[in-house]
């Protein structure tokens, strides 16, 4: 590698949309913090064995085998000649965790089988393949999803996970030597094909368009760890998935090419630390293509301005992969990258370790309140199958709670699902909810999302293969009252040890104040924070850049950063302070919505003061205009954003108490929520006693519950107290 921060260290060249902000080598400090680093991911078993790669391997090499044969069998079956027959070709493609080399034992691996265009998918696919696997003794939980979004066939092969996707091409033949990358491979193919062959294009576009995949792939693992041990890895509930972190990293390499993974573990959490969304991350141009197919382009897709966090694929045609984030998952990440941020400017300081960065998150302890969904089925099959259709459908819960609150009831889904032994056939989920923090509570109000959950029940009843004795429940429990299968060992964290737990944004490793002095500072930036949000100026020197993202000198390591980021970000087009309307990250330019606020750093558990994400709804109308940067005009399409207003929804921002009624119970219909003065006629059971958020199910009738649950978000406990 040569002597680290030596002046022949290898200059990449300029990847993807920008030149980098640092082109530096390493110093002696980054070499030995990446050492550390990477004794921390061997320590925590993210490698597999070499006796399990050889495994991998030998299952590839059978299952490449099996679906040979199987096109084979079913081209005679259709009658074509011997001489077709044995011309008849599938091949199998890997893409994903395994295609990247991040992987970790036990993992799956996501592959693609690519077919001749006579080898349906619903027939020969779904049909003869799945019947073939079916009587292999080698093959076990074999589970079929033909309807899903990208249809799955997902099974064992000799104890090793297999995902594998399907895509019959425009070919008679396919040869042994098939490029998937070329674009000539999505001509007259359907959507479902296209999203099919999308994982291996993006994969290897991804692993094309970084300057270092060594280096890459330790940062990636590491990130990969942080964020599942954070809680804020899965696509399905609304956070990132694998692919949508790959993307994030590969950004951060193009942005530092010559750094070894500690830095770039480091400029990973400032840099998504003070991204403005929803300024989309790229590794490279959008392409429009020649073959007509849908791109990701808010200028001309509706759908693609409500966007909160795009992260677009660099494959054709490019695509926003974190389409699932909603405001309530958006808060959560910008508080973990804030986090992450904070931790490791102490481990530079020396006054941190990596432990600290990847301690995982305390979920239970972090709310007084929870929605605990409880599914249940006869068999084991039938579980399995419900399961994996609730779990797609939990984010819908998250953003009909968001819709019909006006915002300010706020969801963190638990991405993980638990199970009590003691009753099989069961599968539970649990979703932390918490008041948005800037809405003004008032005693003594309610809202109502009884039909809110309602209406999550009956978009999961509309299951295609639902059968009677597949039931649904959802209910609220309080933080005490969490089962105690849910907790590690099934033992419940006694009272010191709660409160001695860490919070999402306090690191109390790598500071000394008292408590005292802990809640002023609390208090001391959130008016800070209040004083900007009401300002468009602010006291310290700030840099705006067109991708949105506001640099103070309070929010950043060095000035020098400031500058580099600002220049790079901005496409080069910004050297120094530009107008918060003259938005333009590559050709995606974005108004800012509200005043421009930085990220300042908080010890505020959980519950962040003034989120840079927090947002209305927004309507982005493309239009032409420019910018005047250093008496030089360049043109630019800008994204002109608006916030419409809906005066219900800022009525309920004052609403203080959560409400829910059994469906059973009589109330007045239309509004999702409704003042408990409303509601004269019901009798007020414990109103000071949270109870149950309940929805009798179709299927199967719950308990008996109290006619009316009131709870409160006032003294909602901060996690550590």
């Amino acid at each position: 590698m040569g002597s680290p921060g030596s002046s022949n260290f290898p200059i990449a060249a300029s990847i993807g949309l920008s030149g980098p902000i640092s082109t530096g080598g390493p110093s002696e400090f980054d070499v030995i913090k990446t050492r550390e680093l990477e004794k921390f991911l061997t320590d925590a078993g993210l490698y597999e064995s070499h006796e399990e790669a050889i495994k991998r391997e030998e299952v590839l090499g059978r299952l490449n085998q099996i679906v040979k044969t199987w096109v084979k069998n079913i081209s005679r079956a259709k009658g074509f000649n011997e001489q077709v027959v044995q011309q008849a070709n599938a091949k199998i493609f890997t893409f994903g965790s395994y295609r990247l080399g991040v992987h970790g034992p036990g993992a799956d691996i996501d592959t693609l089988c690519v077919g001749p265009k006579h080898a349906s998918r619903n027939e020969d696919f779904f049909g003869e393949l799945y019947r073939m696997l079916s009587e292999m003794p080698d093959v076990q939980e074999l589970h079929a999803v033909p309807d899903a979004h990208v249809p799955v066939m997902m099974f064992k092969f000799n104890g090793v996970s297999i995902d594998l996707l399907y895509a019959n091409v425009s070919l008679w033949i396919i040869p042994e030597d098939l490029d998937v990358s070329q674009d000539i491979i999505l001509q007259n193919v359907d959507d479902q094909t296209v999203r099919s062959l999308n994982g291996c294009r993006v994969t290897d576009r991804i692993l094309r368009l970084v300057p270092n995949i060594q280096t890459f792939r330790t940062t990636l693992r590491c990130v990969r760890l942080w964020a599942k041990k954070r809680g804020v890895y899965s696509n399905v509930t609304g956070f990132l998935g694998g692919i949508n972190w790959a993307l994030l990293v590969a950004r951060i390499c193009q942005l530092y090419p010559n750094a070894l993974s500690s830095m770039l573990v480091s400029r990973f959490f400032r840099v998504y630390n003070l991204w403005r969304w929803p300024n989309p991350v790229m590794l490279c141009p959008i392409e429009e293509g020649s073959l007509g197919l849908s791109f990701w382009d808010p200028r001309r897709n509706y759908k693609d301005r409500l966007h909160l966090m795009p992260i677009i694929t660099p494959a054709y045609p490019c695509m926003n992969s974190s389409y699932n984030v909603s405001t309530s998952t958006l808060r959560v990440m910008m508080e973990e990258f804030r986090r992450g941020n904070e931790t490791c400017e102490a481990i530079e300081a020396n006054k941190g370790s990596w432990a600290v960065l990847f301690e995982s998150f305390t979920f239970f302890e972090a709310y007084k309140n929870y929605l605990q969904i409880d599914i249940a089925a006869e068999t084991d099959n039938q579980l399995r199958n419900w399961k994996g259709w609730v779990k797609s459908r939990i984010r819908l819960l998250t953003l009909k709670v968001e819709r019909d609150t006006g915002g300010v009831l706020q969801c963190h889904p638990h991405p993980g699902d638990f199970s009590d032994k003691s009753k099989p056939f069961n599968q539970n989920y649990f979703m932390g909810l918490r008041r948005k923090e800037d809405a003004n509570p008032q005693e003594g109000v309610q809202f109502d999302i009884r039909m809110t959950v309602e209406d999550f029940k009956r978009d999961v009843y509309a299951y295609s293969f639902w059968e009677p004795t597949m039931w649904i429940h959802v209910s609220h429990v309080k933080r005490k009252d969490i089962p105690s299968f849910v907790f590690p060992g099934g033992v419940r964290l006694s009272h010191s040890a709660r409160n001695s737990t860490e919070s999402r944004s306090s690191l109390k490793s790598c500071g000394s104040n008292s408590p005292q002095a802990d809640v002023m500072s609390r208090k001391k930036r959130k008016q800070d924070v209040l004083t900007k949000g009401a300002s468009n100026t602010e006291s310290s020197s700030t840099s705006v850049c067109s991708n949105g993202a506001t640099l103070s000198d309070q929010t950043l390591a060095d000035k020098q950063f400031k500058s580099d980021f600002c220049d790079t970000t901005c496409n080069n087009s910004c050297p120094g302070s530009i107008s918060g309307h003259d938005r333009n990250v590559a050709g995606f330019g974005m108004s800012s919505i509200g005043p421009s606020r930085s990220s300042p750093a908080s010890t505020v558990p959980l519950v962040t003061e003034k989120p840079i994400t927090e947002q209305s709804s927004v309507l982005i109308v493309g239009h032409e205009s420019t910018v005047k940067i250093n008496d030089e005009v360049v043109q630019c399409v800008e994204l002109k954003s608006e916030v419409q207003h809906d005066d219900q929804a800022e009525e309920t921002k004052s609403l203080d108490f959560f409400s829910a009624i059994p469906a059973g119970a009589a109330t007045k219909t239309g509004s999702p929520f409704a003042k408990n003065q409303q509601n004269g006629d019901l009798e007020e059971i414990e109103p000071l006693e949270p109870t149950a958020v309940t929805a009798v199910s179709t299927a199967a009738q719950p308990p008996a519950q109290k006619p009316l649950i009131r709870f409160s978000f006032t003294s909602l406990a901060k996690a550590g107290n």
